[in-house]
């Protein structure tokens, strides 16, 4: 639905549904900038599916928000959705999340489409996952699809959560559900460009500021049309012309990728972007090894410290002892993350409390902390041989 009139009356319509609330979107990754959803998918027992176009809608969606606000909200991996929802004014006041779920019940395959399969008996027709939802208007094959995605959700639901407390897992599960649901948004990435693709070639400082100064240069423009960076400029040819440094706009305009029409038009953006960094002074540019929020990476660590080592290898064996016990992904059990930062800086004491509040500060919920506190306790005492 794209109009307020329809969407008053869709509203009221699952105000006055039964049960929770299966809830889905449809973003464009890959072909626009922002993650904003560009079709909300909703399903209620007694009221049906309902398709929203909140671009059509220009983001005005109260009565959707004041009808589901204080209902159960089932999600698939809802940490995906959550932040496009939000945008809208869509936060749930309960959350089941059926991927998470099966995670913790232990199915090695937690796809929608093979969970449904694989509880339910029945098959989901993929296939417009990756499409350009920015697209109007939306094929109905496309529309039939984005229901689909709701249609069994909360059946689903119902399965894992029968799964879950036979395992004696449920209170472990919404323990779960309720840190994705109050979760902060991440924080931005300090140096963000250096997750351009093939960047690990490049061990030139120099080379390294092209890169930063071509990927700001790609971000501004990407964010400007809302196009997908990618799709402005893609990372090889960053990492190309990095390495080639080509001095003229003709000479750029030689590589591989910058003869299309599209790069021909805004050649002297890239060319402009080689330039600055090209005159930057030495102090500026960029280090070869940038400074980490943490430890270092882990197969560093024999050589930094042979002890801190030995306390990760304790612990991993350790965790996943635990893990496998319970058919749990080790992950799951406790993030990795966590695990690093408290074996490479382990607390004064080493008792199991004072592990155990380490783990708390770091966001560990109360399950994870009872099954890991002691374990890891003793693990943080190893030392190398």
């Amino acid at each position: 639905m794209s109009d307020p009139a329809t969407l008053r009356r869709a509203a009221a319509t699952l105000a006055g549904g039964t049960g929770p609330v299966a809830v889905d979107t449809e973003r464009a990754s890959g072909y626009r900038y922002s993650q904003r959803a560009y079709l909300v998918q909703l399903r209620r027992e007694q009221a049906g599916t309902v398709l929203v176009d909140p671009v059509a809608l220009g983001g005005r969606i109260d009565p959707l928000v004041d009808a589901i606000a204080n209902t159960e909200w089932v999600l698939h991996a809802a940490s995906q959705d959550l932040p496009c929802l939000a945008e809208l004014g869509l936060r749930p006041a309960v959350l089941f999340d059926t991927e998470l779920a099966g995670r913790l019940a232990g199915f090695d395959r937690v796809a929608l489409g093979s969970m449904v399969e694989r509880l339910l008996g029945y098959h989901l027709e993929k296939g417009h996952g990756a499409a350009d939802w920015s697209r109007r208007p939306l094929p109905q094959d496309w529309l039939t699809y984005a229901a689909l995605d709701v249609e069994l959700l909360v059946p689903l639901r119902n399965v894992l959560e029968d799964e879950l407390r036979e395992q004696g897992k449920l209170d472990w599960a919404l323990q779960e559900f309720e840190a994705v649901r109050t979760a902060p948004p991440p924080k931005p990435r300090a140096e963000p460009w250096r997750r351009t693709s093939g960047i690990h070639r490049l061990r030139n400082p120099r080379q390294l500021a092209a890169v930063r100064a071509l990927w700001e240069a790609r971000d501004g423009l990407a964010r400007q049309r809302d196009i997908a960076p990618g799709r402005v400029l893609p990372d090889s040819a960053i990492i190309d012309a990095a390495v080639t440094d080509p001095a003229t706009e003709a000479d750029l305009l030689a590589l591989p990728v910058f003869r299309g029409r599209s790069q021909r038009r805004t050649v002297k953006v890239w060319a402009d972007a080689l330039a600055k960094a090209r005159s930057l002074p030495r102090k500026e540019l960029p280090e070869v090894s940038p400074a980490h929020d943490g430890p270092p990476p882990p197969n560093r660590w024999a050589d930094r410290d042979p002890d801190a080592a030995a306390r990760l290898a304790a612990a991993r064996a350790a965790l996943t002892s635990i893990a496998e016990s319970l058919k749990l992904p080790v992950e799951n059990l406790l993030l990795p993350d966590l695990v690093r930062r408290t074996c490479w800086e382990p607390p004064a004491d080493l008792d199991p409390s004072s592990v155990a509040e380490v783990l708390r500060a770091g966001n560990a919920r109360p399950w994870q902390v009872e099954l890991t506190a002691e374990p890891l306790s003793k693990s943080l005492k190893a030392a190398a041989a």
